[in-house]
């Protein structure tokens, strides 16, 4: 299968890879995504739920769910007479709130905690892929390139998978004070990205 095609099949320009906006895409994500943070979270509904997680299901599910936001979310927005500019500013403000709460240990959304569905809910959808995550995927894509965003997902897609995958090695490694020291430190990230999306495209409203 040749380069070409691919390009013509998911409509990205691999002429357009850059090693820095896969990292500042892959960190971004990696901060929203929270896998480490939400480990205590994880943990709980691991036990709730027979002490088994499909970590293969829930990753699949949760990585073709941003894939598909990153390719069609423009449309959606078109539908609703949005553009990425405005979209960005307002994801932004919720990326700002995140961090927020894991900075300071609030809680502004609130979550579904029912655990007795599949790995899919609440994992993969809100947990991983909820509104933080798509919102952010859309924001990124005012400054990046749609390849560069797409490598960014497949490697915490690839993050998601050992995370759950680690979940037993993971609470006894980091232990309670750990994984709070972890989720504060991405928190002041997201805080400091959610800045530089606003100042960003805050400009272009009234243009």
């Amino acid at each position: 299968m040749s380069l070409l095609y691919l390009q013509k099949l998911f409509l990205v320009d691999f002429s357009s890879l850059s090693l820095k906006e896969i990292i500042t895409v892959t960190f971004t994500l990696f901060a929203v995504i929270d896998m480490l943070g939400s480990a205590p979270i994880l943990i709980s509904l691991k036990a709730k739920m027979g002490g088994h997680i499909k970590s293969g299901q829930a990753t699949f599910a949760s990585g073709a769910l941003m894939i598909l936001f990153l390719f069609l979310g423009q449309q959606f927005l078109n539908l609703l007479g949005l553009d990425v500019k405005s979209f960005a500013v307002a994801g932004s403000i919720v990326i700002f709130i995140l961090g927020l709460e894991m900075v300071l240990g609030l809680e502004f959304f609130k979550t579904d905690n029912n655990a007795k569905g599949s790995s899919v809910v609440p994992i993969a959808f809100p947990l991983i892929a909820g509104s933080g995550t798509l919102t952010t995927i859309m924001s990124l894509k005012a400054g990046f390139k749609d390849i560069n965003i797409l490598v960014g997902i497949l490697i915490n897609c690839l993050v998601i998978f050992l995370v759950l995958h680690s979940l037993k090695w993971i609470e006894k490694a980091l232990g309670p004070n750990g994984l709070l020291v972890v989720r504060k430190f991405f928190g002041v990230i997201l805080l400091a990205i959610a800045v530089k999306i606003f100042s960003a495209n805050i400009i272009n409203f009234g243009k």
